[in-house]
């Protein structure tokens, strides 16, 4: 929902993240602990002074139950600690923490996700999300049903096989400036791309997200406190979430109704962004996402690569808010639009626009 004045002045003013192929040095605790530290430290704050705790990740992918309980150990849950857990992505837990954070009862939070998608199968994880009777035992994945997505929006006119390679050239050329990005080249060309072999007919491998090992923390405080810790605060002036049908039948996969509503509540209007980070796993889906945001020409999107560049699941929403609030932070823009995804064919979305003052 777009920021009344009957809600209180919520900044991020600290993030740290980082993204890789496959994280082999550290396990996860090691990662977090790291990110956790270096986000506090940014904003100058100890463990104790940290309000309320929440966290995003998912059992299933780490193959085991409240897999984000040992994660706390990141966090240095002594004292005790007001702490929550979403098994979704991080951004989602942003959301969380926002709300506690209106509630009054606490004036910052720490946000933090991760995800190790190389341990294990991922898109066979990501199948169990899907209807249980009729869709799951078909066990189609993520990519695999993201291909019907694209095709119907190529039968339907509404793109182009050129205009998903535009978009994944952009993608690896934003990324190549980005420590975090795992997918990213220089001098890539659009006949590279379009020569590739199609994956998931008509995706082909540059069209479809990176996974990527990773984290992220991100540091929330409300109104005098953000300013006390953080010289130019990304003040969050609005955050809204919705949500599609589960049944991919019932839907048109051309468009996504829930993004654009989230959008609009959020107060998505006709004043100027500087940039959007979006999260699509696909480039079929960034064009879908840019159309809904009604994004025009001067925004440059996704400047870090986005998720075809380093998606870690579980974390990659999350980053999309760290990336715009990181760049608000620093002044090299002063406002922007930040959205995460979850579910099959954007079936969840999550948009939240910041500003500096």
């Amino acid at each position: 929902m777009s920021k009344s004045h009957n809600f209180r002045d919520i900044a991020v003013i600290s993030v740290a993240s980082h993204q890789t192929k496959i994280l082999s040095q550290v396990n996860e605790v090691q990662l977090m602990a790291d990110l956790i530290s270096r986000s506090r430290n940014s904003a100058g704050l100890k463990q104790e002074e940290i309000g309320f705790t929440c966290s995003g990740s998912s059992d299933f992918l780490a193959g085991q139950a409240f897999s984000f309980v040992h994660t706390l150990d990141a966090v240095g849950a002594v004292p005790p600690i007001s702490e929550s857990h979403v098994e979704m992505d991080g951004a989602f837990a942003l959301y969380e923490a926002w709300v506690k954070l209106q509630i009054g009862e606490v004036d910052t939070a720490l946000v933090y996700s991760y995800g190790k998608p190389s341990a294990g199968s991922v898109i066979d994880v990501l199948a169990t999300q899907l209807d249980p009777y009729y869709v799951s035992p078909l066990w189609p994945d993520c990519f695999s049903l993201a291909g019907l997505q694209a095709r119907s929006l190529l039968d339907k006119g509404s793109i182009s096989l050129e205009r998903m390679s535009e978009v994944a050239m952009r993608s690896q050329k934003n990324a190549f400036d980005n420590p975090n990005g795992v997918r990213s080249s220089e001098d890539i060309s659009l006949d590279d791309l379009m020569s590739e072999p199609a994956i998931a007919d008509p995706l082909r491998k540059s069209d479809l997200s990176e996974i990527a090992d990773g984290g992220c923390a991100v540091i929330l405080a409300a109104d005098n406190k953000a300013d006390s810790l953080c010289d130019r605060p990304a003040w969050i002036k609005g955050i809204d979430h919705r949500i599609d049908s589960h049944t991919l039948g019932a839907r048109d996969l051309t468009r996504s109704p829930s993004a654009c509503l989230a959008a609009e509540k959020a107060g998505r209007n006709s004043d100027r962004l500087d940039i959007a980070e979006i999260h699509g796993i696909t480039s079929a889906q960034e064009l879908i996402l840019e159309k809904e945001f009604a994004l025009e020409d001067e925004t440059k999107i996704n400047p870090s690569g986005g998720a075809l560049a380093s998606d870690t699941v579980m974390a990659s929403g999350l980053i999309r808010i760290a990336e715009v609030a990181s760049r608000i932070i620093s002044g090299q823009v002063d406002r922007g639009l930040a959205h995460a995804t979850s579910g099959p064919c954007l079936q969840q979305n999550l948009v939240c626009i910041m500003e500096g003052k």
